[in-house]
């Protein structure tokens, strides 16, 4: 049996055994776990022999407020410059004072993302949890596993508001002092909530209610060649 059949049923029996779900999409494993199983968990897949997962690369987090939702107009889009969404039902249009959010969502919204490297195995693997509560988002910390958690943690702390417990400084990262919001979350409006400027007569940079107005432009049409079509395709009776 070889290396890589040997870590694929080591990884399958870890979950059966703690009952967790195993997925296999691309040749890429993700294990999704509950949060109470993390350290345990984590712990066995950086130490037992045949993981041995020694580097965390990283830990993103995600907001599944919007999944499986588009606004986009592709398909029919005009043949020159960008087009509008054709219809303003995601929430990142709206401001903080009409964003109409589902406050009953059943399903968990934020999850945890971690990505897990064996330099000795040549493996990756990418571990999921699902936050249970969609109004105070919260897993356990790893520092204590692995050191280089600590910013990672803070960033998603930061941009998606998932507060890590057990972490030694759960603060801010990447935004300002007084910044209100976490700026990756769907429901958070795309203009932003203030805009920063230099006032002369101050001599200082001032915060201002923000005053453009949210739009939002397609990045990439999708339209249909005619020169491909079979249509268009010269018959052999007449070549």
């Amino acid at each position: 049996m070889s290396q890589t059949d040997t870590f694929q049923s080591a990884l399958r029996e870890l979950a059966e055994k703690e009952q967790c779900q195993l997925e296999l999409d691309r040749n890429e494993f993700t294990l999704t776990i509950k949060t109470e199983q993390a350290i345990s968990i984590f712990t066995l897949l950086r130490d037992k022999p045949g993981f041995q997962f020694d580097q965390l690369m990283d830990v993103a987090g995600v907001d599944y407020l919007e999944y499986g939702k588009t606004e986009w107009k592709t398909k029919q889009a005009t043949g020159s410059g960008f087009s509008r969404g054709v219809a303003n039902n995601t929430f990142g249009r709206f401001t903080f004072d009409n964003n109409p959010i589902d406050d009953e969502m059943q399903a968990p919204r934020f999850a945890a993302v971690y990505h897990l490297q064996s330099v000795i195995n040549n493996q990756r693997l990418r571990v999921k949890i699902f936050c249970q509560d969609n109004e105070m988002p919260m897993v356990n910390s790893v520092c204590s596993i692995w050191s280089c958690a600590n910013w990672y943690e803070r960033e998603a702390f930061d941009l998606y508001g998932i507060v890590f417990d057990g972490h030694p400084d759960m603060r801010r990262l990447l935004t300002d002092y007084g910044f209100v919001g976490h700026p990756l979350r769907k429901d958070f409006p795309l203009v932003g909530h203030v805009e920063v400027r230099y006032e002369p007569s101050k001599q200082r940079v001032i915060y201002e209610p923000v005053s453009i107005e949210p739009r939002v432009l397609v990045p990439k049409v999708i339209r249909e060649d005619t020169r491909y079509s079979d249509s268009q395709k010269p018959n052999a009776e007449d070549s």
